[in-house]
């Protein structure tokens, strides 16, 4: 298959199975596409996968962008014949115990995370989480790594530091703070009634040390924080424009989340919940699980990548790594991340491993 030259486009969609279908192949071959996100119903087993990615690939150049939430936890799309990574506040509970021990380990998680979703064609992982996790927020729950600000930040950015080290760039999320409401954004549209004043005190304090360390990308919420703007922050440039990158200098790709989500419906149909993303300041919006809505936008949307998002876009490929997982599992620095956590998983009374 020749690929065919085409600007990557500011929409990442979702494709039907474990296979390309016509329909997803016409879809991924508009000009407005730009990535793909997987999830479990995209994957059989590690072969399958590979095979499916590298169709993903060939369809264009450069090539499509392909992501996937795998976080760990209860959020890992790929479980057989991936070593199972550890709900993120088991980390939290280990910076509780030794916070140097956490943060290595932390790293040790993210290089595993990342190098074998790269070894099978994955180019990004929507991760780390960056909630704090106050007891509030179900949707959030273990996926946080801890209730202080200062921890969440220094075991994400160690995360992020084994993801680099592997040789993919990482997704903070939910900008600014998804932790305080309990309601959860897939079925509602959660209010934070918190000022801008406390949720930057606690809230945005991992962001700020995720983008010094430079992560490539952020997710914000659908969430409303009323006595900041009346607009959830996926569509607010107040929150995107002024803080994300005037206050925060964030320089790389703001995704939005999901806009088939109920968090996002208050911005209209789906046509307009993208103008309005991208009039906030995203630089590529998400729509997942809805064909129709997905024919829609392609059919409606005009508006082309900017230079500047595309660049920051182009950033967000994965390093490949050639010889898939028979390589990897030659790699020694791949063995002693899967011994480190295999310990971790001894001490915590379950082994981690697949």
């Amino acid at each position: 298959m020749t690929p065919k030259s085409l600007p990557l486009g500011p929409v990442m969609l979702d494709v039907e199975g474990v296979r390309l279908t016509g329909a997803d192949r016409r879809r991924l071959n508009h000009p407005l596409a730009g990535g793909v996100i997987l999830f479990s119903r995209n994957y059989a087993n590690g072969a399958q996968l590979t095979g499916l990615t590298e169709e993903i690939h060939a369809l264009r150049n450069p090539p499509l962008i392909i992501a996937v939430d795998h976080e760990g936890g209860r959020v890992q799309r790929f479980r057989d014949g991936f070593t199972a990574i550890p709900a993120m506040l088991e980390l939290g509970w280990a910076w509780d115990h030794g916070q140097q021990q956490a943060r290595q380990l932390a790293q040790e998680i993210g290089f595993v995370l990342a190098a074998e979703l790269l070894a099978h064609g994955v180019d990004l992982s929507f991760a780390p989480v960056l909630d704090l996790d106050r007891g509030i927020s179900t949707v959030i729950g273990d996926r946080g790594f801890h209730s202080d600000p200062l921890a969440v930040g220094e075991l994400a950015r160690a995360v992020l530091h084994g993801l680099k080290q592997a040789g993919m760039n990482g997704v903070g999320k939910h900008f600014p703070g998804h932790g305080t409401v309990s309601a959860d954004s897939h079925h509602e549209i959660p209010v934070d009634d918190r000022t801008y004043a406390d949720i930057e005190a606690s809230d945005l304090e991992p962001f700020r040390r995720l983008i010094d360390a430079g992560v490539g990308g952020i997710m914000p919420a659908h969430v409303i924080y009323p006595r900041v703007d009346d607009q959830p922050a996926g569509f607010s440039s107040v929150w995107l424009t002024q803080v994300l990158r005037g206050r925060l200098g964030f320089d790389g790709v703001i995704f939005s989340d999901d806009l088939s989500m109920e968090g996002a419906r208050g911005a209209g149909g789906v046509t307009d919940r993208a103008r309005a993303a991208f009039g906030a300041g995203c630089d590529m919006v998400l729509l997942c699980n809805s064909p129709d809505a997905a024919d829609e936008l392609l059919d409606n949307l005009s508006h082309p990548m900017p230079a500047v998002s595309l660049a920051r876009l182009a950033r967000m490929h994965g390093r490949s790594r050639p010889g898939g997982m028979a390589r990897l599992r030659e790699d020694a620095r791949y063995a002693h991340a899967l011994h480190a956590i295999a310990a971790f998983g001894k001490r915590e009374g379950e082994l981690p491993l697949a």
